[in-house]
């Protein structure tokens, strides 16, 4: 039996054709678990990924906006300098 874990090109998830992921739906829901997303190919083309639970509620959590000057404080860019030149503009001929 060919092992339905195999990696497409360019993409870091396993990939399991959509007939393996349905004979091995249990060792899939296990992979996505231990291993982490596992994508699921219909035709050859990825159509899903399967995600534990804990890393799906992490990505559709929205996370709460904090106050600009708040966000801003905890970039921590205490050494960072910011000052400029005056700019003073410059003259145009019209």
């Amino acid at each position: 039996m060919p092992t339905p874990r195999t990696r497409e090109p360019g993409f870091r998830q396993p990939s399991w054709k959509l007939e393996d992921a349905k004979a091995r739906f249990s060792e899939l829901v296990r992979r996505a678990h231990d291993e982490g997303p596992q994508a699921v190919t219909v035709r050859g083309r990825r159509a899903v990924v399967i995600v534990d639970v804990d890393e799906y509620e992490r990505m559709a959590t929205p996370r709460a906006k904090l106050p600009l000057v708040e966000f801003l404080e905890s970039l921590h860019m205490e050494g960072l300098d910011l000052t400029r030149d005056r700019d003073i503009g410059r003259e145009i001929e019209l």
